[in-house]
């Protein structure tokens, strides 16, 4: 049985099809059938009346910036719901979201098993080159009698120093453009102080970007200042 909160994305294919609800209510039930009762919520659903074959979909860049933002899974019912390019399925795994499948729970058949090791073997070799370059790069400064583990009057290699510093960066960058729509709905509603909007994501239930619950005025301040950076 699932546990914690979700993010649900459904699709359809016709506006008929959404008018109708029918394919949007199976969906739904697909989705609960596949959490199966157990201490969870679905804490946002996004519904998209979008072609298959089409890569832009607003509804699902909501609904992955609202995974992102809450820090939770994105539960789809099927995975032609997405779409049926291995490229964009790559595209979703560097969004850094967890996404879930309700038709292929168990890794079934060979459709599933070949989608699911091709997004598995896309994230292990990003991952694993990040992690061989990093070895490699810390090796090296062992090897020329660089002291790690701590600064103790050394200098790391620059390429550590360079990879940590655009990891950073990116991460950073990429949750500001998440956060930016909400900060900005704020403001046009009329939440104009730092104080306000640093209550208004805390009750939202946000996380910082440490993972942290409740939102300084201070962390708002840096925020604010990326968005007009």
């Amino acid at each position: 049985m699932a546990k914690g909160d979700f993010i649900s994305y459904l699709r359809v294919s016709t506006e008929r099809q959404g008018r109708s609800g029918l394919g949007v209510e199976a969906q739904r039930e697909a989705v609960t059938r596949y959490l199966n009762g157990g201490n969870w919520r679905i804490i946002a659903e996004h519904v998209e009346v979008e072609s298959g074959r089409n890569n832009a979909r607003p509804a699902l860049d909501a609904a992955l910036a609202e995974a992102r933002l809450h820090r939770v899974p994105l539960v789809v019912a099927k995975v032609d719901r997405l779409t049926r390019s291995v490229a964009f399925l790559s595209r979703l795994l560097e969004s850094g979201v967890e996404v879930r499948f309700c038709d292929l729970p168990q890794i079934e058949g060979p459709a599933g098993r070949f989608m699911l090791n091709q997004m598995a073997a896309v994230a292990e070799l990003e991952a694993g080159m990040i992690s061989a370059r990093t070895k490699a790069a810390l090796q090296a400064a062992k090897a020329r009698g660089q002291k790690l583990g701590g600064h103790r009057g050394q200098t790391m290699a620059p390429a550590v120093i360079e990879a940590g510093r655009a990891a950073r960066a990116a991460k950073v960058d990429a949750r500001t453009a998440d956060l930016a729509p909400i900060v900005a709905k704020l403001q046009a509603d009329g939440v104009a102080t730092a104080a306000g909007i640093a209550r208004a994501l805390t009750d939202r239930g946000i996380p910082t970007s440490r993972g942290g619950t409740t939102w300084q005025v201070v962390q708002v301040q840096r925020l604010l200042a990326r968005l007009v950076a």
